[in-house]
């Protein structure tokens, strides 16, 4: 991606917004790991997309068509330990000229948001999702804090509707990036399952460093999430990401992982079985079943919404096949079923995007349903990434087989 991609955007931006208002956003801020380090940094995925910076504390503003970015001031000592922010590669990446120090960039800011009733920048999130389990990175609602400072009786504008809608269709730079994060996920999960065909594999671990090893030597930045390689009952689990079980001779194995490629995304699963007992095969064959049932029915002007209900119908038959249950009922379905079959993927790995919004050409969507029994310590998850076309789909990952073998 280049400035005109990134400067781009903003102007997109503009004219979905069509408002005069003062727009404001923030990058992520750095997270505390322990002590005095921190995580590795992840960008906002939406400050990315309409700067290209990957810096964090960066502030975007975009006043009346004249746009700057305000730095943080950094400490000498914080400057020796991390170096100092690169002012010119900020520029280029971004195509914005005007980069402001901290100090005089709130004193321009500053008295800007004194003399307007409107700021629109994207709504923060609570600082715990309590749903999610997890605590939210607080640059956002720091930035809040920061424009009240300054006027008390200002509007905040939420921005995030028009950024999902500018997110959710992808550019063909875009498209780029995720079919190489694709084939890189593709062609290192080939290098694994011969492996693990060959009982090459003692534990999880092995098999999540051999791709770390792959996706980076393929050109790749690393994994786009935490991956998931769970050998055995572990498959049941949705999300296990400790990685640190042992892969038995007869253990099936279920793995969901992707690589980023220039800040985009992939996202594939495939369960494996040496030797697969004729249950586990008649789980993998129902799932595949749904995939191929859901891959029939996305094609622009699909909601998503009436997508998925017509995938937990037919799962319903499917698990009822299974003798899994007795009547297809929604509780029912959801104790062997218990997440959607489809998610956005992009920058983010589950990208930003509107559930109630038809599909639009160029939208890029995983195929993901799934059958776990507990009871039975079976787990069985295909997932694949596509995109949609005037015709229906493209299947970015068909090279990767679903065999269970």
């Amino acid at each position: 991606m280049d400035a005109d991609f990134f400067k781009g955007n903003r102007s997109k931006l503009l004219s979905l917004f069509n408002d005069s208002s003062l727009i404001v956003l923030t990058a992520n801020g750095a997270l505390q790991r322990s002590m005095d380090s921190t995580f590795p940094f992840k960008q906002d995925g939406s400050f990315w997309y309409l700067t290209g910076i990957d810096v964090p504390n960066i502030l975007l503003v975009i006043d009346k068509g004249n746009e700057y970015l305000i730095i943080p001031e950094l400490s000498v000592v914080r400057e020796a330990f991390d170096g100092a922010i690169d002012i010119e590669a900020l520029k280029t990446v971004s195509g914005i000229s005007q980069v402001f120090s901290e100090k005089d960039g709130w004193k321009r800011l500053g008295s800007r948001i004194k003399k307007v009733k409107n700021v629109a920048t994207l709504s923060p999130s609570p600082a715990f999702i309590k749903s999610l389990g997890m605590y939210t990175n607080p640059a956002r609602r720091k930035l809040v804090k920061d424009i009240e400072y300054f006027n008390q009786d200002i509007k905040l504008l939420d921005l995030r509707a028009h950024l999902q809608r500018m997110r959710m269709i992808k550019q063909p730079a875009e498209l780029e990036a995720i079919a190489k994060a694709v084939d890189i996920t593709v062609e290192s999960l080939t290098v694994v399952h011969s492996k693990f065909n060959k009982n090459l594999y003692e534990g999880e671990f092995e098999i999540e460093l051999e791709l770390s090893r792959e996706f980076v030597g393929r050109g790749g930045s690393g994994h786009s999430f935490v991956p998931i390689i769970a050998a055995g009952a572990r498959g049941c689990q949705i999300h296990p990401v400790n990685n640190r079980a042992p892969v038995g001779a007869n253990d099936a194995l279920l793995i969901d992982v992707g690589a980023e490629y220039r800040n985009y995304a992939a996202d594939l699963t495939r369960t494996w079985a040496r030797q697969p007992s004729t249950r586990l095969q008649a789980v993998h064959s129902s799932v595949s079943e749904v995939q191929n049932f859901a891959v029939s029915l996305l094609k622009p002007g699909v909601l998503l919404r009436e997508y998925e209900e017509q995938i937990e119908k037919f799962m319903g038959e499917k698990l009822r096949g299974l003798g899994l249950i007795k009547t297809i009922d929604r509780e029912s379905i959801r104790k062997y079923y218990p997440h959607s079959s489809s998610h956005y993927l992009g920058i983010d790995v589950h990208d930003a995007g509107e559930v109630e919004h038809p599909l639009e050409v160029n939208t890029v969507l995983t195929v993901e349903p799934g059958i776990y029994i507990p009871e039975e310590g079976i787990g069985v998850r295909i997932e694949d990434d596509v995109v949609i076309t005037d015709g229906g789909v493209d299947n970015l990952s068909a090279g990767l087989l679903q065999s269970l073998f």
